[in-house]
């Protein structure tokens, strides 16, 4: 494998100064770090998103000290420590109430696809080399030196995302990696590379071998990622999509679903793309929470936006979908009607002032109809939803004349012996 050497970095201070502007606590844990002949530098996501001008949400740290002395140093200093992944060389430090993961170097000494055996050691390059892409393997001195071992910040420029060294290796060793090619081109890369998808799909097979939560957790992120529709076509031309989805997607649904998002000015939407990637029938559905193992709450969810969707294309009146279903359901619901037939600049449209509207408050309590004479039980349960429906069917009327009416119907219509007219 040859890649660039880096011995000394380059000088990036405004970085440095970017990164304690945003983490005031920072530099100390840093100063601590790096007491009694030890080394820390900022390393992974905080630095590439530096380069990039996002937000680092998240600062992780890689130091040459063992666990235990991480733990003496930051103890000393006052901060609270934590063994988040001990075994790991990983201890949490938490400085004004800001958690930094703070992990030892380490050197890869066999892997199986799926875990990794590694040593502790010294050496900032060895450690920046069993990374997986070259935008994840820069680390960032406390000095103020940008340290890039595998060409990471010529591909920041470029917006490319590559695997260190020979694509095959990197994927061998975890194949999740697979999956974070994909996410991570969707979150960064202007293109795909090709040498990596090609790898990517030769040994996709491995895929097979990984948790479904763990397959599940990076499809969740790529899913809402910048360029999710791009990345999941190439997954699904080069047969990956169908190894991890349980059921036949919809793709062409997936793009026209994020261009309504585009067109309303809406955030991504990983209910709503996850629900246009699966048809709106219930085994598809159930089939998509057993694939990407879904949280009961997230499965509820997409049959909530599938069932949006149907009073949509049915007509139903914005308000009444917004009563029925909730905000995001409804929103959702409209986004995945504008694929299918809804019309798409009304969709557009609809969607931005949805946000807007204001959700019907149900006027009715029991109290009503109690001292109408309703006795308390299945007559009363059924004058309330009697009463509700007449409600919805006349537009959500709010004045106390036209609720007092609704009341005096439904009551009326349950007559005597309490029969739904």
């Amino acid at each position: 494998m040859s890649l660039p050497a880096d011995s000394d970095g380059s000088a990036a201070p405004e970085l440095l100064g970017t990164l304690y502007a945003a983490h005031p606590a920072l530099r100390e844990v840093m100063q601590v770090l790096n007491a009694d002949g030890e080394e820390s530098r900022i390393v992974g996501g905080a630095v590439r998103n530096a380069l990039l001008g996002l937000d680092a949400r998240e600062v992780d740290i890689a130091t040459t000290s063992l666990p235990q002395k991480t733990t003496a140093l930051a103890s000393a200093a006052g901060f609270k420590t934590v063994p988040t992944g001990i075994e790991h060389g990983t201890v949490t430090v938490v400085a004004s109430g800001e958690p930094y993961e703070v992990t030892t170097l380490r050197e890869d000494i066999e892997t199986d696809g799926r875990h990794a055996v590694v040593r502790f050691g010294r050496s900032f390059s060895a450690d920046a080399l069993r990374r997986d892409f070259t935008i994840n393997a820069l680390s960032l001195g406390l000095d103020g030196r940008l340290h890039d071992y595998a060409g990471g910040r010529a591909d920041i420029e470029t917006r490319s995302v590559r695997f260190i060294g020979e694509p095959s290796q990197r994927i061998r060793e975890d194949y999740l990696r697979i999956l974070r090619f994909f996410r991570f081109s969707a979150a960064y890369s202007e293109r795909i590379d090709k040498r990596g998808a090609a790898a990517c799909a030769a040994l996709g097979e491995g895929l097979q071998t990984l948790s479904r939560e763990r397959v599940g957790h990076e499809m969740r992120k790529l899913l809402v990622a910048r360029g999710a529709v791009a990345a999941i076509e190439t997954m699904q031309q080069s047969g990956l999509l169908e190894t991890v989805l349980p059921q036949p997607a919809d793709v062409q649904r997936l793009r026209q679903v994020v261009e309504i998002e585009a067109a309303a000015g809406l955030p991504p939407g990983l209910t709503r793309r996850l629900a246009a990637l699966a048809p709106g029938v219930s085994d598809a559905v159930a089939m998509m929470k057993q694939g990407l193992r879904l949280s009961n709450q997230e499965y509820d969810a997409l049959a909530a936006a599938h069932a949006a969707e149907a009073a949509w294309l049915s007509d139903e009146p914005a308000e009444q979908i917004l009563y029925r279903f909730g905000r995001a359901p409804a929103l959702d619901g409209l986004c995945l009607a504008g694929a299918k037939g809804f019309d798409r600049g009304k969709t557009a449209k609809i969607a931005a002032g949805l946000p807007h509207i204001a959700i019907p408050a149900n006027p009715f309590g029991a109290r009503l109809f109690l001292e109408r004479g309703v006795k308390a039980g299945p007559l009363l349960g059924a004058a309330l939803r009697l009463a509700e429906k007449r409600w919805m069917e006349q537009g959500f009327p709010d004045g106390h004349q036209a609720v007092a009416a609704i009341v005096s119907s439904v009551v009326e219509t349950l007559g005597a012996d309490g029969a739904v007219g």
